[in-house]
Order: C-alpha cells, then structure tokens, then sequence
C-alpha cells in the first residue's frame, strides 16, 4: 500500500503508527472500496464499472493513489458520449482532473450539435457553464443557427428563470454570421427576442453590419466585432497542387468551413505536381503519382501539418498520372494511371493505361502490389465503404468509361458492379451517406454537370440533380456533412469554382472561389489539427498577396500566349494528351 500511496506510506511509517496494530480503520469507506484499492496496491490493476467509478475516482483522488486516479481518468476518458461529456466534465472539474476535464470539453466543443439536442445534462448546466460553451471558438457548429437553436432549448427548459438573462445568453451567439433571412425570420422574430428590450441595442448593432455586409461588392469578415468573428474549424479541407497557367503548380490552399474563405498556405513543396492523389492519415498528407509537364512520377511525398515539413517517402512499383488513390484500414492504395512514354517510332504513345493496383503501409513504408482491376483505368476515382473499395469511369487509351468495379481486400478480388448511366472520365467519386457517389466528369464528347448516386445494398445507380457548373479533373471531399467539388475544367478552360451538395435537402449550393483557377488537383480532409489556426482565415498578409499576385500573372502570361481550352482531337487521347512533352501539355491543358 505505501508503494502506490503517499497517504499510505506516511500512515504506515509514521512514529505515531504502532507495528503491533493488526488493524487499520479508514472511515467512511465502503468494504468493496477498500478491497479495490488493496487489489490495485499489489497488481496496479483495477476492475473499473459504471457502478464503482464515481466513488473510486474522489477515494484515488483523495488517498493520493495517483496510479489508480489515472486508470479512473482514462476509464472515463473512453467512456465519453454524448449524452454524458458534460456530467463527466463537471467531475473532473470537481475532482482536479485536468486531463480528464481538457478531454471531456473538447468532445463537447467538437460534438455540440448532438450534445445540446440529446444530452438532458445540458439542460441541468448553469447560467455561467452555458455562456462559456456557446461563446468558445472552438465551438464546432456548421452555422449559428444552432447555437441560437441552444440558446432555446436551454431557456425553454426553465422560461420563467432563465428568460431574463436572454441578453447574456445571445451575445454568445455570432449573430453577424447568420444568413439575413435566418436572422429576420428566426432569431429577431422569436418570442424570446422580439418584445425583449434589453437585447434591442445587439439585434440593432446585428441589423447594420448585415446591411452594411449586403452592400459591400467583396463583404468581409470585421474580426474585432465579437458577433461577426467566425469560430475556429475542427476540420481542414486541403487542395493541393493542380494545373493552372498552362503548368503544373505546387501551390497549397485549405478551406476554412466556418469562414467560407480559402487560404493560401506558405507550406507549398518544393515541385510542382498534377493529375495526382492524395490520403490524410490523421495529420500526415500523403501525395501519390502525378506529372510535372515532362515526366510521370512513380515518387510520393508527405506533408506533416503539425511541423509544415515536406519529406519523401517509398516510391510505388509503376509510375502513375491520372491516378486514383482510396484509404483502407490504414493503407492507402493506388490504382491504374497512366505511365507515359515510350513512344512507338511513328510517334504515338505505346504506354497503355494501367490494370494494376499497389497498396502503402505507412508503418513500414512498403508499397505491395495487390490483384489488377478488371479493367484499365486512368482518371477514374475511388472511394471505400464498408471495407472494400469502389472505383468507378476512367479512360482505357481508346474511350471513356461508365464500368465500375469492387475490390474486396481480404480476397484480394476486384468484382465489376452495376454500370454507371454515363461515361465519366475525370470523374470525382466519394463516400456520402451510405452511398457512393460519382459526380461530373467527360463522356467523350462533352464535360459534364450530371451527377449520380450508388446504392451497395441495392445494387442500382439513381440520379441526382445537376451541379451548376460543368466540370472535369476536380477536387471531391466531404466536409461538414456536405459534399464539396472544387475547380476542375469545365471544357474550355479550368476554373476555381466550388460548390456543394447537400443529401438532406438534395440541393447544390456555391461556395466561395479558390484563389486561383485550377484543375487535375487533389483534396483532402484534415481533422483535429493541433495548430489549426495556421491554416484558418485571416486579414490577407501582404506575403499571401504577393503569392497570389505571383501566379495570376503567370497564369495570364501563359493564357495570352497559348489559349486554355483547346482539346486534341478524338476521345482516345482524352487522358494522354499531354504526358510526353512539355508543349503538348501546354497546348491542351484546359482538356483535363
């Protein structure tokens, strides 16, 4: 006992305790509590319970068995949900669990939308708990109105108590956010606000920063204004190189969700690359393949965003443009591509696209090749769902794709699946609410704004409705609960045009622009980034402006000189067009 216990070893060696006591008495200690802590003094294990845990935690906690405290930490650590975060934050912050409470309130920052509608702790929480939760920044909610929706729920659990601390309580709210129609039809017109005098001088400042917002040509975030600041996003959405300008770029930008602005990140790599993949793995992006406007690369590289360090990492078996990349079970795999030259001595590219599959293991940083899909396949794209990957449309070196197939990991066996209803190469294919969707791309005559959903429990394809923009060689993540496609070719030149769909109300909806137009980029997701503030909106700094400047003039330099958009002639090079060299590329960049 005194091996795992301050308190103990002073009890146990202290002059005042006689050796000849047979017996010692802890009062107000349960048998079963006792007997907990004797078990753990002599295997430093404990059998923790739902039952035991709040009186063990406060007796680790007060006898100083510090061994104990953390197992009862970690225990309620894993335990978190959202129905009880917030009793379990109150705990830690009765008991001086400062991990256990750092824990349990970024789960209920990051999960606030389904704390405060499920939770009935939340309704429990006092005046000064609840302003301090709505008013965080890191408060993880798609819009305002759900913070206004909480303000409510809270309110209308006790009305004729807490109603008169309702101007407190939506200050929390960053009513300069909210869309003018929400903020009229919702927030203003509530009975809670409507005939409320002291909340009258907030909804009055709200009302001239949104008109004054309404007017603006570019309407801007005022950062000093508490309601009008966006909070900080829990995910990152990266899109990373592309081709722009007649070339390929290295330029780096993340979308802030909360701002619905895109920043130029300063953390660009060192080579430019398109027509490319890329796989987050918690912080790591890792980035497969791709062409610089001479060569196709078999070369892969990752960005930490913790340490914004470029490094190298194995390269793949073959090289691959137009390569389409999924991650599974830790492993990112890269499936068929293009591989370039060489040529036939009449000049045309023997090179045909690829069949074959590989897989990366970060933890030994091997590439393995797997099974060959059934199909050869560059500029398609993959997405997984329930353990297997599904990979959909392409280009076979004589025409454009509507096949899809499977490829199931543990049989190591690709198996086609139902055709999609159209010819999709530069195709964006993802994971969505339990279906898989493939959305734009060339049919072999025209680029596309038809999009279309997969069912794997029913095996059929259904339609959707058409996105706004026609487009080809896109970014595709899903963000928010929302499905974004970001820039592509839309036929006649590339384009930095994002918009997204949402499955709920089966619309599209814009979304701010990139900075730069672009095409043949990839995106991904990062989540939970420990310094996401490098990555989020801000004033636009003067290096950021230069940048920026730096390769719209260059994108207009080339464009004067080599119009964007003409597309070779003929469907059978629509993925080729442009991989022997670097005048070749230039001539038809817009296609793809």
């Amino acid at each position: 006992m005194s091996s795992c216990s301050p308190y103990f070893k002073s009890l146990f060696t202290s002059q005042a305790f006689s050796t000849k006591k047979r017996e010692v008495t802890i009062p107000g200690l349960p048998a079963e509590v006792i007997r907990l802590l004797i078990d753990f003094a002599y295997t430093r294990t404990a059998k923790l319970t739902p039952d035991n845990i709040e009186i063990l935690l406060p007796v680790a906690d007060q006898y100083h068995v510090t061994g104990l405290l953390k197992l009862c930490c970690e225990y309620l650590h894993k335990s978190l949900t959202h129905e009880n975060c917030l009793g379990i934050l109150r705990f830690a912050q009765a008991h001086n669990c400062r991990g256990l409470e750092k824990a349990a309130l970024r789960f209920t920052l990051k999960n606030f939308g389904r704390v405060y509608t499920l939770s009935n702790e939340y309704l429990q929480l006092s005046l000064d708990m609840v302003c301090s939760l709505l008013s965080s920044h890191q408060l993880n909610v798609s819009c305002e109105e759900y913070v206004f929706d909480a303000v409510c729920r809270w309110v209308d659990y006790n009305p004729q108590l807490r109603k008169v601390h309702m101007r407190r309580l939506l200050a929390t709210v960053r009513l300069g956010l909210l869309p003018s129609a929400v903020f009229e039809g919702k927030v203003k017109a509530h009975r809670l606000v409507k005939n409320n005098v002291d909340v009258q001088p907030l909804i009055a400042d709200t009302e001239a920063f949104l008109a004054e917002l309404d007017k603006s040509e570019e309407p801007d975030f005022d950062m000093s204004l508490p309601f009008a600041r966006p909070r900080v996003p829990h995910e990152i959405l990266f899109v990373i190189g592309g081709w722009s300008g007649g070339r390929p770029i290295k330029m780096v930008e993340t979308y802030d969700t909360r701002a619905d602005r895109w920043v130029v990140c300063k953390s660009e790599d060192t080579n430019p690359r398109a027509y490319h993949g890329v796989v987050a793995i918690g912080c790591l992006i890792y980035v497969i393949g791709g062409f610089d406007a001479t060569e196709c690369f078999n070369s892969c590289r990752v960005f930490d965003t913790r340490t914004k360090v470029w490094s190298e990492i194995a390269p793949m078996n073959n090289k691959r443009s137009y390569v389409s990349v999924a991650l599974l079970d830790g492993m990112i795999y890269a499936m068929g591509g293009f591989e370039g030259p060489p040529r036939t001595p009449s000049g045309v590219i023997s090179s045909p696209r690829l069949r074959s599959a590989e897989r990366f293991n970060p933890s030994t940083n091997q590439w393995t090749l797997v099974s060959n899909m059934r199909e050869r396949r560059s500029d398609a794209s993959a997405t997984t769902y329930h353990g297997e990957i599904y990979i959909c449309g392409g280009f076979n070196g004589s025409e454009c794709l509507c096949s899809a197939e499977v490829y199931n990991p543990k049989a190591d066996q690709w198996t086609l699946i139902p055709h999609m209803s159209s010819r999709r190469s530069g195709v964006g294919v993802i994971t969505y609410n339990g279906a898989i969707y493939a959305v734009g791309g060339f049919d072999g005559v025209t680029r596309t704004n038809t999009a279309e959903r997969y069912s794997p429990s029913d095996r059929s394809w259904s339609p959707i409705p058409d996105m706004y923009n026609t487009r080809s060689n896109f970014g595709i993540e899903v963000i928010d609960d929302m499905l974004f496609v970001i820039g592509g070719f839309n036929g006649e030149t590339t384009i930095y045009n994002v918009e997204c769909y949402d499955s709920q109300s089966n619309e599209w909806y814009n979304a701010t622009d990139m900075n730069l137009y672009k095409s043949a980029l990839s995106a991904c997701v990062v989540r939970d980034l420990p310094d996401v503030r490098d990555f989020v909106y801000k004033k636009a700094e003067p290096e950021e402006k230069d940048q920026l400047t730096a390769y719209a003039t260059a994108r207009d330099s080339v464009s004067a000189t080599a119009p964007v958009g003409v597309p070779p002639t003929g469907p059978s090079t629509q993925s080729s067009q442009a991989v022997s060299t670097a005048s070749s590329v230039t001539s038809s960049t817009g296609y793809s």
